[in-house]
């Protein structure tokens, strides 16, 4: 498919670009081999092939939420480096 130096002013006027002759050029070679093959891939035979999202298969890889305990402090602020009364003791790091 062909696409013209008028088409390409076009789009990028629409899309607010200033494009010099060589760009304009340029865009209509680069533009025109694209849509060259979107026909070659007009012609392919999808007949009976389903619809997808993703080339590969893609399930939800999260977990079912559950009650749970949650941790005792005393075993959670074992390895902190610096603690004071049940708290991590961080570096400022707000000015």
């Amino acid at each position: 498919m062909k696409i013209t130096k008028e088409e390409i002013l076009y789009v990028a006027q629409l899309a607010r670009l200033e494009l010099d002759a060589v760009a304009i050029e340029k865009f209509v070679d680069q533009i025109g081999t694209v849509l060259d093959y979107v026909d070659q891939l007009k012609g392919v035979d999808t007949e009976g092939v389903r619809p997808t999202s993703h080339a590969i298969s893609r399930t939800n890889a999260f977990r079912e939420d559950e009650q749970s305990s949650h941790l005792d402090p005393d075993a959670v602020l074992t390895n902190a480096p610096e603690k004071e009364n049940g708290s991590f003791i961080v570096p400022k790091v707000v000015g």
